[in-house]
């Protein structure tokens, strides 16, 4: 193959290269502190994707593994895009033993949906009863 794998195995996860990419390039986690980046991940259920042994890719995953689950933190360094490579971060996600036979799994995109859409991913069938507390500047308070 082209030397890309997934892992779920936390002791290779580049906690430096996620913080880096969330604080600075994600628009979504900008400024987060590297300590909030250590403890989400160290509560959830990560993959990390490497290309010849380097990190390139993540998805992080906050679930009771039986009922429900919500992916987020989702990337792939901006260099690689292009190569199929979230399409196999999400194909392991998804095969994931402790990810199989949930009710309910949900995300929030602001640009992917074409990608989750291919993976069953739809828009919430009953928005109406969907809440939310949201903060988006939270880190900039820090």
């Amino acid at each position: 193959m082209d030397g890309f794998e997934v892992s779920c195995d936390a002791g290779r996860l580049d906690v430096g290269l996620v913080h880096r990419f969330l604080s600075q390039e994600s628009a979504w986690a900008r400024g987060i502190p590297r300590e909030l980046v250590e403890r989400a991940m160290a509560n959830s259920l990560c993959f990390g994707g490497y290309l010849d042994g380097n990190q390139v890719a993540f998805a992080r995953v906050i679930t009771d593994r039986a009922t429900f689950a919500n992916m987020v933190d989702v990337f792939v360094l901006p260099a690689l895009r292009g190569r199929g490579y979230s399409k196999r971060l999400m194909e392991s996600v998804l095969a994931h033993p402790d990810l199989q036979g949930l009710r309910r799994f949900t995300l929030a995109t602001g640009d992917a949906h074409g990608l989750y859409a291919q993976f069953g991913f739809t828009p919430p069938s009953r928005p109406a009863t969907l809440m939310e507390r949201y903060y988006p500047d939270v880190y900039q308070r820090c």
